[in-house]
C-alpha cells in the first residue's frame, strides 16, 4: 500500500515538473518575440504541443502565475516592463539586498510569492555558508498563510506604480472609523511602503477626488482596478520633501516638536541610532540625554515612546505628556488590582 502511494505521488510530482518545463517554454518563446507578440499557432509549432494546450497554459500563467500578459488581434506577448534585466551584484551588494528581504520577513504575516522567489534567486549569488540561511527563511515563510487577494492587490498596485496609471478602488473605513460604506477612490500610485509599527503595507499616492496626497492601508483597498490613464510622477526631492517629517508612515499631520529625557541607563542606546532625521541630542550632567525631533504628529512617536516604559520622560509637547502620563497610571491601576 506504502509503494502504490509513494508511486502515484511520484507520478503527480511528475506531471507537475512536466507541466512547469511546458509553461517556461510558452513563456520564453513570448518573452523572444517581444513587443510584437506572437500567435498561439506560431507558439504551438516551436513548442511541438497542440493549439488547445497552448492556449490553456497561456491562461495559467496569465491567471496562476500571475504573468501580466496581452492578447490583440489573435497574438500574445508579455506587458513591456514585466521582466527586469538581470543584476550582476557583487557578493556584499547580494548580502545588502538579502538583509532587507529578510528584514521585510519580520514584518509581515503573509507568503508573498514574489518575496520567495526573489529569495531564492539571491541564493545563487552567496556562498555555500548562507545557502542554510536563506533555505530557512523560505521554510518559514512557507509557513505562513497565504491571503491570495492581498497579493493580487500588490501585484496590481506594483504594475500601475510601473506603468504610472491611475488606479481606482473601494477604501474600506478603519473600524473606529465606524460602520461608514467604503468610498470608491482614483488615485495616482506613488509609492508603496512598508509600516514597522502595524506590520502592514500602504499605497502612498495622490487622491484625485480630495486633489492631495493621501496613504492608503492596502489591507482595506477593496475592488481595484487599473485605469487607461497616466500620469507624471513627481520629482524625488519633492516627494522625499513631503514625507520627511513621517515617523513611520503618517507624514500629513501638523508638524510638532518632541523633547524628551532618557534617563542615564538607556542613553547609550538612544545615541546608538538616528530615529529620525530631523533629531538632535544632549547629554546632561547626570548622564541622562535631551532628545528632540520635529514629527508629523504625535500618534506614531506615542507608541515608541511608551516602549521605553519609565525610562523617559516627554517634556514637550504638554498634551503628549498628560497623554503618556495618563497611560502608565492606567496600567499601574492595572496591575495594582
Amino acid at each position: 500500500m506504502t509503494d502504490d502511494y509513494d508511486e502515484q505521488d511520484g507520478e503527480r510530482l511528475e506531471g507537475k515538473r512536466d507541466r512547469l518545463a511546458r509553461l517556461l517554454s510558452v513563456l520564453r518563446v513570448l518573452h523572444a518575440h517581444g513587443e510584437a507578440g506572437v500567435t498561439p499557432r506560431e507558439v504551438a509549432r516551436r513548442t511541438g504541443m497542440s493549439q488547445r494546450t497552448v492556449y490553456r497554459d497561456l491562461r495559467a500563467l496569465q491567471n496562476e502565475m500571475q504573468v501580466p500578459l496581452w492578447s490583440d488581434g489573435g497574438r500574445w506577448g508579455v506587458q513591456p516592463g514585466a521582466f527586469l534585466p538581470a543584476l550582476r551584484l557583487t557578493l556584499q551588494e547580494a548580502m545588502a539586498v538579502f538583509l532587507a528581504a529578510r528584514l521585510m520577513t519580520r514584518y509581515t504575516d503573509r507568503f508573498d510569492p514574489s518575496l520567495a522567489s526573489a529569495f531564492s534567486k539571491i541564493e545563487a549569488g552567496l556562498p555555500d555558508a548562507l545557502h542554510g540561511h536563506v533555505e530557512r527563511t523560505l521554510d518559514e515563510m512557507a509557513l505562513r498563510r497565504t491571503d491570495e487577494a492581498y497579493n493580487r492587490r500588490v501585484a496590481d498596485l506594483t504594475r500601475a506604480w510601473a506603468e504610472q496609471r491611475v488606479v481606482r478602488f473601494q477604501y474600506a473605513a478603519a473600524a473606529y472609523d465606524g460602520e461608514r460604506e467604503p468610498e470608491w477612490r482614483e488615485v495616482r500610485p506613488y509609492l508603496l511602503e512598508p509600516s514597522l509599527e502595524t506590520h502592514a503595507l500602504y499605497l502612498i499616492g495622490f487622491d484625485e477626488g480630495r486633489g492631495a496626497l493621501r496613504t492608503f492601508k492596502v489591507e482595506r483597498i477593496l475592488d481595484l482596478s487599473l485605469t487607461l490613464r497616466r500620469f507624471a510622477t513627481p520629482a524625488e526631492a519633492e516627494l522625499a520633501a513631503a514625507l520627511r517629517p513621517a515617523w513611520d508612515i503618517i507624514w500629513d499631520q501638523p508638524a510638532a516638536e518632541v523633547v524628551l529625557r532618557f534617563a542615564p541607563s538607556v542613553a547609550a542606546r538612544v545615541r546608538e541610532a538616528v530615529w529620525h532625521p530631523s533629531q538632535t541630542v544632549a547629554e546632561g550632567p547626570d548622564g541622562s540625554l535631551e532628545w528632540r525631533a520635529t514629527v508629523a504628529g504625535t500618534v506614531e512617536i506615542r507608541l515608541w515612546i511608551l516602549s521605553w516604559g519609565d525610562d523617559v520622560e516627554v517634556l514637550v509637547p504638554e498634551v503628549l505628556r498628560d497623554d503618556v502620563a495618563a497611560t502608565h497610571a492606567r496600567a499601574a491601576a492595572r496591575y495594582g488590582r
